[in-house]
């Protein structure tokens, strides 16, 4: 096992006072990049590593200190062209983050995966250790419903491979999801920006990568549905896509509670009833 300490910024804080859920993508990006450049890895970072996809479970605010985040992660699966890299995040001793990551090799020129290295296989073995998987959240394709909002792209979003970094992934979809839930229901306003008696926090966030984000001028777009609905939760799914040919780039599904009591611990509460019958009317299920 890996373990490093991932130091926070107060720019990481958001209007609620905690870290922002986006940011806890780019506490794992960090860990594993350390933890790529501590063996023969390292050249991984250099030639071309993308991320597949994301799991995220939030089990806990991350509040601003001095003492950071501890990271710990090792390798939950391994292939020939792909692995899995899992984490535990805790700061202080309370776990506040569970993840999982799946990575593939890639080489840009050719626009395709490649193999790992036996070196690579050999230092990623090295790290291997058995993990419950954490439950997939299914979502269907949403097609041509839900709310479609724009999604500009900024120059410094990109990575060193020259494409939008995975992470950035993160805010565009909370962007999205913030705009289009607040125009369907002053219910689920955001803290600090508007009248509402519920705090929303995210209990999940899953990603998938399925096409790389060139960088351009001309804003893409994300489309934002309702899913499913639980007793005081809703999961959305979100798909950031090209609105002139229609090429999709990622697919997210993310589980919101509503809760009670900002300005203290939060208190899980039930969807208000015309809430619920807002968010009904705009599901969308597998066809």
């Amino acid at each position: 096992m890996f373990a490093t300490i991932i130091g926070l910024r107060w720019s990481d804080l958001d209007a609620q006072g905690h870290v922002n859920n986006a940011l806890v993508a780019d506490y794992l990006q960090e860990a594993r990049a350390e933890f790529f450049r501590a063996g023969p890895c390292s050249d991984l970072l250099d030639s071309g590593v993308v991320v597949v996809g994301h799991q995220i479970r939030y089990d806990a605010p991350i509040s601003y200190s001095d003492d950071g985040v501890r990271v710990s992660l090792w390798i939950s699966q391994l292939g020939g062209a792909r692995f899995k890299v899992a984490y535990d995040l805790h700061q202080g001793d309370t776990r506040v983050a569970t993840a999982r990551t799946v990575l593939c090799p890639f080489d840009f020129d050719a626009g395709s995966p490649v193999r790992l290295s036996q070196a690579d296989r050999e230092w990623l073995g090295s790290h291997r250790a058995e993990t419950e998987p954490l439950r997939e959240l299914d979502a269907p394709e949403l097609g041509e419903a839900g709310t479609v909002t724009p999604c500009p792209i900024r120059w410094s979003d990109l990575d060193s491979y020259g494409h939008v970094n995975n992470v950035k992934v993160f805010d565009y979809l909370m962007q999205a999801r913030i705009t289009a839930t607040t125009a369907w229901d002053p219910a689920m306003t955001r803290s600090g920006a508007g009248e509402s008696s519920l705090t929303w926090l995210i209990a999940r966030q899953d990603v998938d990568y399925v096409n790389q984000i060139p960088h351009r001028i001309r804003p893409y777009a994300v489309r934002t549905a309702p899913v499913a609905l639980g007793r005081s939760s809703i999961t959305l799914a979100g798909e950031v896509f090209d609105p002139d040919d229609g090429t999709l780039f990622a697919r997210g599904r993310t589980i919101l509670v509503a809760a009670t009591g900002a300005d203290e611990v939060p208190t899980k509460t039930d969807l208000p009833e015309t809430l619920r019958a807002t968010l009904t009317a705009r599901l969308v299920t597998a066809r």
